[in-house]
């Protein structure tokens, strides 16, 4: 009888290492990708909620020069605040005074972390009265802007998106 010397299945060390080695490429790799793919995500968010905001604003704006909002003598007619987009102005043009409703929720600030809960805080607020290269809070809300001091994929700080 001829004994057969048995062959061991499995891997060897060094296939191990190889295999092993080729997966951290990977992962060292992918992980920048992923970095810069959450980002844009973000900056989509950003300028989505940039976008909302604006137009409640001009909407704000349109409503008060059609004399549907109260605006007093010397007020500019945009809001005093971001929450009176969502809790609403009353309507003079109404026999009931129903209000009238801007927006259904205040997006927050997708580049501000830790303020989700308080989305009116975490953006940057400009005034009429306020120039456009220093915007500065006033008695009424013209413009937002993003508090993040980063900057944008694009090179562009966020404050001036």
């Amino acid at each position: 009888m001829h004994c057969r010397p048995l062959r061991r299945r499995g891997f060897t060390f060094i296939e191990l290492m190889v295999t092993l080695a080729i997966m951290a490429v990977l992962v060292t790799v992918s992980v920048p990708l992923v970095q810069v793919a959450v980002q844009r995500q973000k900056e989509r968010d950003l300028r989505a909620a940039l976008s909302e905001i604006r137009e409640a604003l001009d909407a704000y704006k349109r409503a008060s020069d059609q004399g549907r909002i109260e605006v007093r003598l010397g007020e500019s007619g945009y809001p005093k605040s971001l929450d009176q987009l969502v809790d609403g102005v009353d309507d003079r043009r109404s026999p009931s005074r129903q209000k009238i409703y801007f927006l259904r929720r205040l997006p927050g600030d997708p580049m501000v972390v830790g303020q989700a809960d308080k989305p009116a805080q975490s953006w940057g607020l400009r005034s009429y009265a306020s120039p456009p290269d220093e915007p500065l809070e006033g008695e009424d809300v013209f413009d937002v802007y993003s508090k993040s001091e980063r900057q944008g994929l694009n090179g562009v700080p966020y404050r001036k998106w």
